[in-house]
This record gives structure tokens, sequence and C-alpha cells, in this order.
């Protein structure tokens, strides 16, 4: 029972303990409230209500007042940057940067700003200078991420892949999919110099580093046909299937040329079906018509398309179909029919695109490295209209 009174009589105590300290804190906060220059609040509000220029007139009257406000100097460093106005914010950071009295952390964040301007500015050959200093401080990650950015830029391949082992061992992540991705554009080099046992060597690391890049793959088997090795050219292309089923859409037309080389187009033709019945796809879809009205008849490509426009209603299905139904169709209907099929082209174009999955930048041409978001293989290997049907 004592406990319990010890108790309440402590509650008013506690309370105004409390409430004293609430009165200090306001206080405190009044007055380094009242100690901010007005332009502060007023180019605060200007950013809150998304009017950057007038935010950065306010900004920059109050550098212009108090020098020393280093915070400020970041703030309007950073929207000239997201403005655009590369060398205003250069400017602004390479100030801090030369100040003597900066203290290093900020001096620091300061050589960081000033990389990501040159970076923003295209000034490459700067912006490596700059977070190459920082590679050994608290800035170490955001530096090498950038360093990578900028040899990706400048296509300097083997710097890339130095850069994103340095990122691994900095812990940042695990980057197996783009060094595999960077012997693959290495690669892709060999190759057009008919360098084809460099390319060869090149692509065995890329499937060492990642066993699952179907890119490394189809190269292979780039390489083995450009010096007449068609056998090893299929067998390599033939791997996609164990690696990813909706890629073998890439290899399809590939893998037809190269069985009609082998003088057995039958077999690939067949080898195709069983892929499309696995996976469907209209790229899959266009090469096994083409290749059916050549090998079988008309009749039978006509009822592949219409099994496939069943199983996958799309426009780009049915135009297939109209194809189809263009070549057996009598003269008298032909015109009708052509006209149907050109306005059915028309919208299937629009949806015949392959689309990022990161930033959401839609091609007519299959990337492995998005234009739009800089991303590796974020490109499903389907078009965007059969995407939202199977979604």
């Amino acid at each position: 029972m004592e406990f319990e009174i010890w108790w309440l009589l402590g509650i008013p105590l506690f309370f105004t303990l409390g409430w004293l300290a609430a009165r200090v804190d306001i206080r405190q906060l009044l007055s380094e409230s009242r100690s901010l220059p007005r332009g502060y609040f007023k180019g605060l509000n200007f950013l809150l209500n998304e009017q950057p220029d007038k935010a950065i007139d306010a900004f920059i009257d109050i550098v212009r007042l108090d020098p020393e406000a280093v915070e400020l100097h970041f703030a309007l460093g950073n929207l000239f940057r997201r403005r655009g106005e590369t060398e205003r914010a250069i400017r602004v950071h390479q100030n801090l940067v030369q100040r003597p009295d900066l203290p290093s952390d900020q001096k620091t964040q300061a050589m960081f700003e000033l990389g990501q301007d040159y970076l923003k500015a295209g000034l490459l050959d700067r912006a490596e200078e700059t977070f190459n200093q920082l590679v050994s401080g608290p800035f170490e990650v955001q530096a090498r991420r950038a360093l990578l950015e900028i040899y990706q830029r400048e296509k300097e391949w083997a710097r890339a892949i130095d850069a994103a082992y340095a990122l691994q061992e900095a812990g940042a992540g695990g980057r197996q999919k783009e060094i595999a991705q960077f012997y693959c554009e290495i690669a892709q080099d060999e190759l057009a110099r008919c360098n084809t046992e460099a390319a060869l060597a090149v692509l065995e690391k890329a499937l060492a580093i990642d066993r699952l890049s179907v890119r490394a793959v189809i190269l292979m088997g780039d390489v083995y046909q450009s010096i007449g090795e068609t056998e090893k050219a299929v067998t390599a292309w033939l791997r996609v299937e164990q690696q990813s089923v909706p890629h073998v859409a890439l290899v399809a037309q590939r893998l037809m040329d190269a069985y009609r080389k082998l003088e057995r187009p039958q077999e690939g033709l067949n080898l195709l079906k069983n892929y499309l019945e696995e996976a469907p796809s209209v790229d899959l879809l266009e090469v096994v018509f083409k290749a059916t009205i050549e090998l079988d008849t008309v009749a039978a490509a006509n009822q592949l398309v219409s099994d496939e426009l069943r199983r996958t209603p799309t426009l780009l299905g049915l135009e297939k179909l109209l194809d189809a139904r263009l070549i057996e169709v009598s003269p008298e209907f032909r015109p009708e029919l052509s006209l149907v099929k050109n306005l059915v082209h028309g919208y299937a174009q629009k949806l015949s695109r392959y689309q990022c999955s990161h930033c959401g930048f839609k091609t007519r041409q299959f990337y492995w490295h998005c234009p739009g978001c800089s991303r590796w293989e974020t490109y499903p290997p389907r078009r965007t209209e059969e995407l939202n049907v199977m979604n």
C-alpha cells in the first residue's frame, strides 16, 4: 500500500519537471528561430510551394548578407544543379572547397557536391578526379558509384569492371550482373574487330561471373556463327532455354537460319513450335509463322495463328492472323481485308514496344542497357501488349 501512495505523490513532481523541460525547449526553439534571417523562411516557403526560382533568389540574398551560412550554400548549390544551372552550382561548391576555415567534414561534403556538379555538366574528367579523392572517406560508396557511372558513359568497360568490384568490396551489394554485361560489351567490341578467340575468352569470364547471363550465351553463338561453326552456334543458342525461356524469342530467327544452313529446317521449326507452346511470344510467333508458310502450308500457318490468338488475344496476334488470311483470300475480298489489316497495323505498332521495368522507358528495339535510366537487364523480352495481357 505504501508503494502505491509514494507513486501517487510522485506524479505531480514528474508532471512539473516535464512542464519545465518543455518550457526550456520552446524558449530555445524560439531563440534559434529568431536568429535565423527572414529570407530563410521565405525561401523555405517558396520551396514548399514548388517555386524554386523565387527560393533561389531568397537564398542568394541571405548568402550575400551572411557569407558564413554554409548550409545555405549547400542548399543553393543543390538547387542550381537540380535546375540545370551547373555553372552556378560549380561556383558555389568551389567557393566552399576553397574556404580555409571550413571543417574537414563539410569540405568533404562540398567536394562530393562539386563532383556531382561536374557529372551533371558532363565534365567527366573533372568528376572522375574529384570522386577519386573521396574513395577513402565517408563518401566512399557514393564516390565509387559515381565512378562506375562515369566509366560506363565513357564505355571504358575494363575500368567499369574494376569499379564494380571495388563497389562490391565497399559493401554496396553484388554487381555480378553488371560485371557480366561489361564483359559482354568487351566481347562485342572484339567480335566487331574479328578477334573471335578473344571474344570467346571474355564471354567465358562473363558466364563464370553470371552463369545465367543470356546475353553472353547469345553472343557466344554469334561468335561461332561468324566463323562458320554453325553446330556450336546452335548449341550455344539452345542454352538460352535453360536460362530463361521467354528470352528464346531473341534467338528464334538465329536458330531458324542456322537450321536452314544445316539443311534441317523442319527440325528447327518443330523446336520453335515447342518453345512457342511453352512461352507464347509475338516475336517468336512471327518467326514460326513465316517458317510454317515456307515449310508447310498457308492453311497450317493460318491455324497456328488462330490457336495462338485464342490462347493470347492481342492486336499483334490479330495482325498476323490477317496476314495469313490475306494470302488465301479470294481477290474480290482482298481490298477490304487489306484496309482492316492496315488499321490494325497502325494500332499494333503503338503496342509493339519493349518497356523498361524500372523507369518505363519504351523502345521499338530490345536493349540490355536502358537508355532512360541506364540500368542493366530491365527490359522483359516481351512487348508491352503481351505483358498487359499476361497481367
